[in-house]
């Protein structure tokens, strides 16, 4: 097995992760879609039951479920024609820029 690289690129990692994409093609968007939000609701069913039961959260599992989530948002992107590394950057400049603008808080996306 090929080593990786701890510092993976949101671009590469779609390159890859879409090597082990298997689902039919006339499932486009919806399948990634679905499974994002399973993987989700998975994420925060645990994240529920360390409120319930007062326990400590594996960091592993977290960092595992946190994979998944990324597996299917990357899936989806690429469905949808778009690239997680501009995903990424476009995300992170809206985010300075509101920083900057002292606009962090509120609601609304034009802000």
């Amino acid at each position: 097995m090929q080593s990786r690289s701890n510092d993976i690129g949101f671009s590469e990692y779609q390159r890859i992760a879409m090597t082990t994409a298997i689902y039919p093609r006339k499932y486009r968007i919806y399948y990634p879609a679905l499974g994002l939000s399973g993987e989700v609701g998975e994420l925060n069913n645990k994240i529920k039951k360390k409120i319930r039961d007062n326990a400590k959260l594996d960091k592993d599992d977290m960092k595992s479920e946190l994979g998944d989530v990324l597996w299917y948002l990357s899936a989806l992107a690429t469905d949808l024609g778009i690239d997680l590394g501009d995903v990424a950057a476009d995300n992170i400049d809206k985010l300075l820029r509101r920083k900057r603008n002292g606009t962090l808080k509120g609601s609304g996306d034009n802000r």
